[in-house]
């Protein structure tokens, strides 16, 4: 059992009151981390420390702040034993995708320390003679940044490095089911040489999460919000956000469609969407969710796929001797279990998979799935992929648009051009042409629309995000004023 105290202006602490609270093993049920259980005055005083750190690191160098980052990366990955135990014991995941959530988190921290020198801004015509006007980006203040757990550390260190990098402090929510995870990315921060005060790290318990989010979105020094996970939360996020007149960046949930076209290479869509849909237990944004295939290669394709995922074996992640591992506790098991059945009272298929043993639950694969099942609408995330057959392109592209979500999209044909103009029909932030639904990089602009969210993490656009566009002027030489 790890325990886990809050990150507070450099020094980690217990709360205030002495609290804490535990995160089980989803698989044994032990108890793999017990966590500080902040207050609302612990929750003040990490935004205190973050706006009293402000002043100082906003008017470091782009060298500065771009070397820490560097460093911050290296010492992530020196940290990769101890993050993917973490990752293993609270939330059930494998190794392989613990190591690929290092990497890509690592590439951000890279990617947001060459942003640093790229926060530019403009020269303005002015029509009034002897002005210079400029269009200028500064740092907002405070950035509090809110995680998941379902890639915690690609989206732990996205919360935090490009607010850094523009020159913002940060706190950091972190996940009340990984808060050691995220407390590794935040020691991590720490051993690249983060100044105190700069990031603070804040775990809480459940049933606390909402008084404490809002006792920091109404704190005065939060002048940005940054949350990345379900649509039911954001929804509350962008709502406490909207009262206190504070710009929120949102990044929810999913349920990516991939249309397989006439022409599409079958046993590439096959291993795309094989990958797309079960990897990480299929517990990802962009997981795809809905497989929609043109009838005349229909047969075929599900045949193939069908094959494909039956290959696709889950077990315990510790043992390392199966592609997938754990879902993330026992209420979401039965939460697919549920949808499963009803889907199949109703007329679905199970093609494959479909077996579930406490947390461990197959690669499923179902078939003649219908608008009439939960399944058609809700976000499974989990291991669990729909297949839909479609008559023409434009009944592929109304069911890919018949959802809520409008996250990520993959289209599958050898004629891109035809591929590409599919693709901009589907209402979704990110597409894909022949390739999986899941494909993040640190340097794009990654988000969604619809329920999906609003606003964009990576590269240039996050600059956008976490800076303040001010108009600014220098007025050489005499004015005339009409009073």
């Amino acid at each position: 059992m790890n325990n886990v105290e809050l990150l507070i202006n450099g020094d980690q602490v217990e709360a205030s009151d002495g609290g804490h609270f535990e995160r089980q093993n989803p698989i044994t049920d032990d108890v793999a981390t017990k966590a500080a259980a902040a207050t609302i005055d612990d929750a003040l005083r990490a935004a205190d420390a973050a706006a009293a750190a402000f002043p100082e690191w906003s008017e470091t160098t782009p060298k500065q702040r771009r070397e820490i980052l560097l460093s911050a990366a290296d010492a992530l990955k020196a940290r990769s034993e101890k993050i993917v135990e973490a990752m293993a014991e609270e939330i059930g995941a494998t190794t392989p995708w613990a190591m690929f959530n290092i990497e890509l988190a690592a590439d951000m921290l890279i990617e947001a320390a060459s942003m640093t020198t790229q926060i530019a801004g403009e020269l303005i015509p002015s029509n009034r003679t002897g002005c210079m006007a400029m269009a200028v980006r500064q740092p907002v203040g405070v950035v509090l940044s809110i995680a998941p757990w379902n890639a915690p550390v690609i989206l732990g260190v996205r919360s935090i490095a490009m607010p850094m990098a523009c020159g913002n402090t940060v706190v950091m929510k972190t996940s009340e089911i990984c808060p050691n995870t995220h407390m590794q990315i935040l020691q991590a921060m720490q051993d690249g040489g983060i100044p105190d005060g700069v990031l603070n790290g804040i775990s809480n318990a459940p049933e606390s999460a909402r008084e404490i989010v809002e006792t920091l979105i109404s704190h005065r020094a939060i002048r940005r919000v940054n949350f990345t996970g379900s649509t039911r939360v954001g929804r509350l996020i962008a709502e406490t956000a909207g009262r206190y007149l504070k710009p929120a960046l949102l990044e929810l949930g999913g349920k990516a469609p991939a249309i397989i076209l006439d022409d599409a290479d079958l046993d590439h869509a096959v291993a795309s969407i094989a990958f797309g849909a079960y990897m990480n237990q299929g517990q990802i944004c962009m997981s795809t969710e809905r497989v929609i295939v043109d009838e005349s290669v229909a047969d075929s394709f599900v045949e193939k796929l069908t094959e494909k995922v039956k290959t696709l074996k889950a077990g315990d992640p510790r043992q390392g001797k199966t592609p997938l591992g754990s879902v993330v506790d026992k209420m979401a098991a039965q939460r697919i279990e549920r949808l499963i059945s009803d889907a199949v009272e109703k007329g679905a298929v199970i093609l494959a998979g479909g077996a579930i043993d406490g947390t461990i639950i197959g690669a499923t694969l179902l078939d003649r799935v219908s608008p009439s099942m939960k399944i058609y609408q809700e976000e499974t995330f989990g291991p669990v992929a729909c297949i839909y057959r479609a008559g023409s392109i434009d009944e592929a592209v109304r069911i890919a648009n018949d959802t809520e979500y409008g996250l990520s999209a993959a289209v599958f044909g050898q004629n891109t051009v035809r591929a590409m103009n599919v693709a901009k029909r589907i209402e979704a932030g990110i597409c894909h042409i022949n390739g999986p639904t899941v494909h993040d990089e640190a340097q794009m602009p990654f988000g969604g629309m619809k329920e999906s969210g609003y606003g964009r993490f990576g590269g240039k656009a996050g600059i956008d995000q976490f800076t303040e566009l001010r108009w600014m002027t220098i007025q050489d030489g005499p004015m005339h004023f009409p009073i």
